[in-house]
């Protein structure tokens, strides 16, 4: 990493940037280092096998002495997913939270047996003080309760990440403290980090209490019963469902784990309450229809999630009938179109109603904010320098044009990569320097040892198979003991290819014979099989599965 100067501070991104999720951003002073937010990504289908990708903390390794503390700015997996992962790779401190996320980080380091106790509670009232930096807070408006933005103090000036937010004027929660943040803007601030998400939609976000709305209308018009999907993560959601569940005289069973553990954490924070609407599956089967709301996990179409299960006929308490309603009260998350519509078109076939959100139908809304409602927090802030975060790079490019038109000169916008540095000296910002910012893989319990060339691996046996040629040699007479043995899995169907397995039986005992005519070596004879099978495989099936020899080392007695 390059330095300007032993007194800037320097701003970067170990995640956050060109991609929704896996946020991690830090702020550094000389010896002292402020991280806000440690989230995760989930894979893509490109990424067989694996079941997070975090960010590379090696430079957090590196300057491990100089961390201060963690700041977490509400309790979104992309936000803190990653705290198992780094705790178990970096001494931390003390991670500051809000009230909300303590629970759901409490119980992701319990499931990985992660004894951590330094981790305290802060508000908005609050001020957390280190020798050359501190870090006060201010309330913002998203779908979970206790969203907060954090506004860094440095010798050299403000830094401030807003975090995921909208602006909601007449909010399910707490109203967004504006003064406060109008107040931050008036001190000046240096450099705003800005929420990204929906940077591209023009406009306001609708209001989470016309999603209220709209749901009580379903919930007024039918007598059947009501099938819920949402996010599990969507507090606010999930708390006026359960309102409207009361005021309709239904009781609630809860299905998918997420779901659960939500529901739990923010009935012991005092979020949710009327905790005597909930019911198990068992008792919800022997209520009547009009009496009864589900609540479940499935909203993107996940195959194993509750609604999936219930929509294949597969789930073991719930089974679908003609007078069922099912709200999807959610939007498609980029690449869950498919499996959306695939969930849907099962629905329709049971022959229950479906709801989604529509222009007719508002049973959803986001929780960040639209192009007027981020031209307001830049308005509020007043940034002499910009860097949009949290974001595809089409919506950093986007947001930065936002920024332009609120009169932050273009030359003042970042539009940059993880890993990319910001100095900031005496109110000043340059650009220069890097520190090591990939992606990391976990899975199961392996972390970052998935090299690009395992991941290359299952891409191929996800798409193209595998083929196993087994085959018994015997090295005191240096022959070949019967034929090589084909097997095959993802490849082609054996019943339908016979005479294709033959000829491939064929060409590697010929590949194996010509070797065993010098002398035995394995790694040639492997080498061997596979340099004549592929031409072939390739020409006869257009295909280029993974080929693995197996060589069996057979000692006959003379």
């Amino acid at each position: 990493m390059k330095f300007f100067n032993n007194d800037d501070t320097k701003i970067f991104a170990l995640g956050g940037l060109g991609e929704v999720g896996k946020n991690m951003y830090c702020i550094m002073h000389n010896n002292e280092i402020i991280i806000i937010d440690a989230g995760v990504t989930f894979p893509q289908g490109d990424l067989v096998g694996i079941d997070y990708v975090i960010p590379d903390f090696t430079f957090l390794k590196q300057n491990e002495s100089k961390i201060k503390a963690l700041f977490i700015t509400h309790g979104h997996e992309d936000h803190i997913g990653g705290i198992p992962f780094l705790l178990q790779t970096v001494n931390i401190p003390a991670i500051y939270v809000p009230n909300q996320a303590l629970g759901l980080i409490r119980k992701k380091l319990n499931e990985r047996n992660i004894k951590y106790k330094n981790i305290f509670v802060y508000t908005e009232k609050d001020r957390i003080k280190f020798k050359n930096m501190d870090a006060e807070f201010f309330r913002t408006t998203h779908s979970t309760p206790d969203s907060h933005g954090i506004a860094v103090n440095t010798p050299n000036g403000t830094v401030v990440s807003t975090g995921d937010f909208k602006f909601d004027f007449t909010p399910i929660g707490p109203m967004a403290n504006l003064h406060k943040m109008a107040e931050i803007g008036k001190r000046g601030v240096s450099l705003l980090l800005s929420d990204s998400t929906n940077a591209l939609n023009e406009g306001m976000s609708m209001s989470e209490s016309r999603v209220d709305e709209a749901l009580g209308e379903i919930f007024n018009r039918h007598n059947g019963r009501i099938v819920v999907a949402t996010f599990a993560s969507n507090i606010y959601r999930l708390k006026h469902i359960i309102d409207t569940c009361k005021r309709n005289g239904r009781k609630i069973a809860i299905f998918g784990r997420s779901m659960e553990t939500n529901i739990e954490i923010s009935i012991q924070t005092g979020y949710i309450k009327n905790k005597d609407l909930f019911v198990t599956p068992e008792e919800a089967n022997r209520l009547p229809d009009n009496k009864v709301c589900l609540l479940c996990t499935g909203s993107q179409g996940e195959p194993l999630a509750a609604l999936s299960r219930i929509a294949n006929g597969t789930h073991r308490q719930i089974k679908l009938k003609d007078d069922d309603v099912v709200i999807f009260s959610s939007s498609p998350i980029p690449g869950n179109a498919i499996s959306i519509s695939r969930t849907i078109n099962k629905l329709y076939l049971k022959g229950v109603k479906v709801y989604t959100n529509t222009s007719l139908s508002d049973i959803h809304t986001s929780g960040h904010g639209n192009s007027e409602e981020l031209k307001l927090m830049l308005r509020l802030m007043n940034p002499k320098y910009f860097m949009p975060a949290h974001g595809e790079y089409r919506m950093l490019k986007a947001h930065a044009d936002l920024a332009i038109e609120c009169d932050v000169p273009k030359e003042n916008t970042f539009v940059l990569s993880n890993g990319e540095v910001l100095s900031l000296y005496k109110g000043k910002i340059t650009k220069g320097g890097i520190v090591q910012a990939s992606d990391v893989y976990v899975d199961g319990n392996r972390i970052g040892d998935i090299s690009n060339a395992v991941m290359k691996d299952r891409q191929v046996m996800a798409s193209d198979g595998i083929v196993v040629v087994i085959a018994n040699v015997d090295t005191n007479k240096n022959i070949l003991l019967g034929n090589p043995n084909i097997t095959t899995r993802g490849f082609v169907l054996v019943n339908y290819n016979f005479e294709l397995l033959k000829q491939l039986e064929k060409i590697s005992k010929k590949a194996i014979i010509s070797k065993l005519k010098n002398r035995i070596n394995y790694a040639e004879i492997k080498q061997e099989i596979i340099a004549q099978l592929s031409p072939y495989i390739y020409d006869k099936t257009g295909r280029k599965p993974i080929i693995l020899p197996v060589i069996m080392n057979i000692k006959k007695a003379n």
